[in-house]
């Protein structure tokens, strides 16, 4: 009975985007299109979900704000998925892929083909004589490698990090592109990527803390206090 009762706690304490787990294609095929409709039929237009933290919030407000004609739960369920993977975003789905991987391109630290790995891409732009060069990574740790010192990983200019022109990392969740210099990194988490041990990139404060609740992460930095000596540690 003990056991029972643990079990019934956990579930109901369970958020409401673990609760709702749905392949690609069903999201794509099935929750999507039908939450368009009922957004788009039922709902005031003012419902804007890029002003909410998290996908809870959200729900919260739709069933208690009455911004939508009555709604069955199913609906309101399907109707908040909408929002937060799509409309939140402003892309398709097919889109949140949008760093740029190229067959031939190699991470410079590690050597890895870094398009087999498009849920971990990293990349660092920058100019140099005017012109403008790149360098994508299968993860935040070597990127952040790089970064530090890129003199031990080639025959590159020790001034690229005062020409950088955007740092662009993976948003773990939303697998959508975010500014490196304004996502929030969990480390020591039990999720691996390619490399190993990673820092985890999240666009919201609020995700990389359900993260590191969720997988045991060891703490939560911005980038600007990352340091080079602790991403080596990563490899230990």
């Amino acid at each position: 009975m003990k056991y029972i009762l643990i079990l019934l706690l956990f579930l109901t304490n369970l958020t409401f985007a673990q609760q709702h787990v749905y392949n690609k294609e069903t999201l794509e095929k099935k929750i999507y299109p039908m939450g368009k409709k009922i957004f788009e039929k039922k709902c005031s237009k003012s419902i804007d979900p890029s002003k909410y933290s998290n996908i809870d919030s959200l729900k919260n407000d739709i069933k208690t704000k009455k911004n939508c004609k009555k709604l069955s739960d199913k609906h309101i369920d399907i109707l908040t998925l909408y929002l937060w993977d799509v409309k939140r975003l402003n892309v398709s789905n097919e889109q949140l892929h949008n760093i740029e991987l190229k067959k031939g391109d190699k991470c410079p630290v590690c050597g890895m083909f870094t398009y087999k790995y498009p849920k971990w891409a990293a990349q660092i732009h920058y100019t140099d004589s005017k012109e403008e060069f790149h360098h994508t990574f299968d993860g935040v740790k070597d990127m952040m490698k790089f970064y530090f010192s890129p003199m031990e990983w080639g025959k590159y200019n020790t001034s690229i990090q005062e020409n950088i022109t955007k740092i662009l990392v993976t948003d773990y969740y939303s697998q959508r592109v975010i500014d490196a210099t304004k996502a929030y990194y969990v480390i020591g988490s039990d999720v691996y990527g390619p490399m190993g041990d990673e820092l985890i990139p999240f666009k919201n404060e609020d995700e990389a803390e359900t993260f590191s609740m969720d997988h045991q992460g060891k703490k939560i930095i911005k980038f600007n206090d990352i340091v080079e000596s602790e991403i080596y540690e990563l490899d230990n």
